[in-house]
């Protein structure tokens, strides 16, 4: 069986995208006594610019959900970072202004997703962040709402949460009982998980 090192080296020599307008940047991390994987969506202009998942201020928001410092955070030894694409997808463009980024590219997660999980044994929680992690992870929910979502369902084992994105701000206003219900355990849980108590 091939090495998640040499896995991981493969991946971020990937060219099955190469026609991005920023070009092929698999942006990701993990290694196999990894405790937490995140499951976002696909890198922004941003990360893809700096190298790094969730440098920015989604990052920071999760990683005030998390209860953890960006040393914790970057430490693939703790947090395996596996959005469902690893190249950033494109801005979407309307009328001359960025509405937002485009879908994750559909060639990346049954490339290498499979592949890249089956290296993770210790993965003890799993956080999906947007639809196109849900859907992937959780079939059976396919289409759903993340509000239509138990976020109890699968925990402890997984849990749905809300983008971090600043643009979820009214989102999060709408539902208070997130910050005030669900984070506190998810931190208690992070927390328990890495020994950080």
């Amino acid at each position: 069986m091939q090495t998640l090192a040499a896995l991981l080296q493969e991946v971020r020599g990937c060219q099955l995208c190469a026609g991005l307008p920023l070009g092929p940047k698999p942006i990701l991390q993990a290694e196999s006594d990894a405790k937490i994987l995140i499951a976002g969506q696909a890198p922004g202009a941003n990360t893809h610019e700096k190298g790094r998942p969730f440098d920015d201020a989604s990052g920071d928001r999760l990683r005030h959900w998390l209860g953890v410092d960006k040393a914790c955070f970057y430490d693939p030894g703790r947090f395996a970072i596996l959005p469902m694409g690893f190249c950033f997808p494109g801005a979407i463009i309307r009328h001359g202004r960025r509405q937002g980024d485009k879908p994750p590219r559909p060639e990346c997660a049954p490339a290498w997703r499979k592949q890249l999980l089956s290296h993770l044994p210790n993965v003890e929680l799993t956080l999906l962040l947007g639809t196109y992690a849900l859907d992937w992870h959780l079939p059976e929910h396919r289409g759903l709402t993340l509000e239509a979502t138990d976020w109890q369902t699968h925990w402890p084992k997984l849990l749905v949460l809300p983008h971090p994105s600043p643009r979820n701000g009214l989102w999060l206003k709408r539902h208070p009982e997130f910050e005030a219900n669900v984070i506190p355990k998810l931190q208690q849980r992070v927390s328990g998980l890495l020994g950080l108590n």
